[in-house]
């Protein structure tokens, strides 16, 4: 993990999705590129605030990089909208939380003349606070530029994952999807602290806090589009069924 300085590159980079995620992109990655942020509902003080100018979608689209930061959900229309301007040896990556769909659906949608990166930071603005060193990210080649990207991440000190859509989604849900759905209940259950609040229940409300407000989409794709999602919380609403027995 190199400490070197990060060059900034004369390439622009296009953004595509400018909320929460997408500004933190722009904000560490300003001293890189030359930002150029699309959003259907842009502010244009926050982006100059970050470094980034909001442009209409096709010049963001134009640009030699373009990181797709939309809900799973949304990813099909925009692919689609994107695949006709991307000029040829652009890279596409996406920062989705799920895997195995946006990787289907660019390969699917994108034109063989263009490198395909999914990406999965883990991560976002609560846990980044600090700052990305030592943070890490799952990268899935799909056609093109592993080894540039992975190396741009470390460069950024990240610690890099290299893996497939499917096994990606295989472990994020147990990592992530128990990680929602138990944050999901003890939000509704409306817990305090009391005077006899424990460390091991401050750290319990800890983890809860860093993802409670989280977008809807992103709890969505983790909990509904990842295709191994549903097993892993069948197993746990089994097992919680058992603590109705005192003997267990």
């Amino acid at each position: 993990m190199s400490d070197a300085p990060m060059r900034r590159s004369d390439s622009p980079l296009g953004i595509i999705g400018f909320g929460a995620f997408g500004q933190l992109m722009a904000e560490h990655l300003r001293a890189c590129f030359t930002i150029y942020a699309h959003d259907i509902a842009p502010d244009p003080a926050r982006a100059e605030a970050l470094g980034a100018t909001i442009v209409p979608f096709e010049i963001a689209a134009t640009c030699p990089m373009v990181v797709l930061a939309v809900p799973v959900g949304e990813m099909r229309g925009v692919a689609a909208r994107l695949a006709p301007h991307l000029k040829p040896g652009a890279l596409v990556l996406d920062v989705g939380s799920v895997k195995v769909e946006p990787a289907a659906i660019l390969l699917d949608a994108l034109p063989d003349h263009v490198e395909i990166v999914a990406t999965h930071p883990l991560f976002g603005p609560m846990s980044a606070r600090a700052g990305l060193r030592g943070a890490r990210i799952a990268i899935c080649p799909l056609r093109g530029r592993r080894f540039r990207v992975a190396a741009f991440c470390r460069r950024l000190g990240l610690d890099v994952i290299l893996t497939t859509p499917e096994q990606h989604d295989r472990d994020a849900a147990e990592v992530q999807g128990l990680t929602h759905l138990v944050a999901s209940l003890l939000t509704r259950m409306d817990l305090h602290p009391t005077r006899l609040t424990t460390r091991s229940f401050e750290l319990m409300m800890s983890a809860v806090d860093m993802v409670r407000n989280d977008a809807p989409e992103v709890r969505r794709a983790i909990l509904a589009a990842n295709p191994y999602a549903g097993e892993v919380l069948r197993r746990f609403k089994s097992l919680t069924s058992t603590l109705d027995d005192p003997g267990v």
